[in-house]
């Protein structure tokens, strides 16, 4: 039964659990179950997708019930007029706040199938802003350094492009922990083995958007998930509380 965060009789809004499809997808063929397919069967009634999560991404998936509204919405997260926030857990400490303005292309297409090279689309502008909430050190020797350090960061894309999260936390060097793909396989396999949490820890906990019908600002957030709190729950994270200053 999925996690039900809002309902009217225009949109609906899941709390997505990590290792669930969105819809149907070449990249993971022998897949059975998906977002789309379970919603509108726990429901009774169709429902259109408008946004993606990736499938190990947990958090806010947001679905309109008509089509006028799909319309409508859809038009607002194309203008990146909708506001979303995330947590995920880095590696390494990234600086307190912080915008990523990096060109990104699409490398896959909807099916989850990889371009060729020299097919993909040109880069188009990508913009996320962070904020390091809490800052964790291990006396483990993971990696080369005799310490492993890892963030709770806040994201906030202001644009949409594919994987832009994962791919602009790559670029800065603090890859999010459990991305196969555009992080650390050390760093996973250890928080796997430390933690028990072999997930991507990666979760939209909000999203902002104006109402397609009457026009009121509506604010549907989420939690991260159990399997999360493990890790962030665990001794030895400092909290920031202001600029420059830590709390255990």
């Amino acid at each position: 039964m999925l996690d039900i965060l809002y309902r009217d009789d225009f949109l609906v809004a899941i709390n997505k659990p990590a290792g669930l499809l969105v819809h149907r997808s070449d990249i993971d063929r022998h897949e059975t179950r998906f977002a789309v397919q379970l919603l509108r069967d726990q429901i009774g009634q169709r429902v259109h997708p408008l946004h993606r999560l990736d499938k190990g991404t947990s958090g806010v998936l947001l679905f309109a019930l008509d089509a006028d509204s799909a319309r409508a919405v859809s038009g607002q997260f194309e203008r990146n007029e909708i506001g979303k926030r995330y947590l995920a857990i880095v590696r390494g400490w990234p600086p307190e706040a912080g915008v990523i303005d990096h060109a990104l292309s699409r490398q896959f297409d909807d099916y989850g199938r990889k371009f060729s090279a020299g097919s993909a689309a040109e880069p188009l502008p990508a913009v996320t802003e962070y904020r390091r909430l809490a800052t964790l050190e291990l006396p483990e020797t993971v990696d080369r350094y005799p310490t492993s350090r890892y963030a709770l960061v806040e994201l906030s894309p202001k644009t949409g492009r594919q994987h832009q999260l994962r791919r602009h936390m790559k670029h800065i060097a603090h890859p999010i922990i459990g991305d196969a793909t555009w992080g650390k396989g050390i760093h996973n396999r250890f928080f796997q083995r430390h933690f028990g949490c072999g997930r991507l820890l990666l979760a939209c906990t909000g999203i902002e958007l104006q109402h397609p019908r009457d026009g009121r600002i509506l604010s549907i957030t989420a939690r991260p998930g159990d399997d999360f709190a493990r890790v962030t729950g665990a001794p030895g994270w400092r909290e920031i509380r202001g600029p420059g200053e830590l709390q255990e």
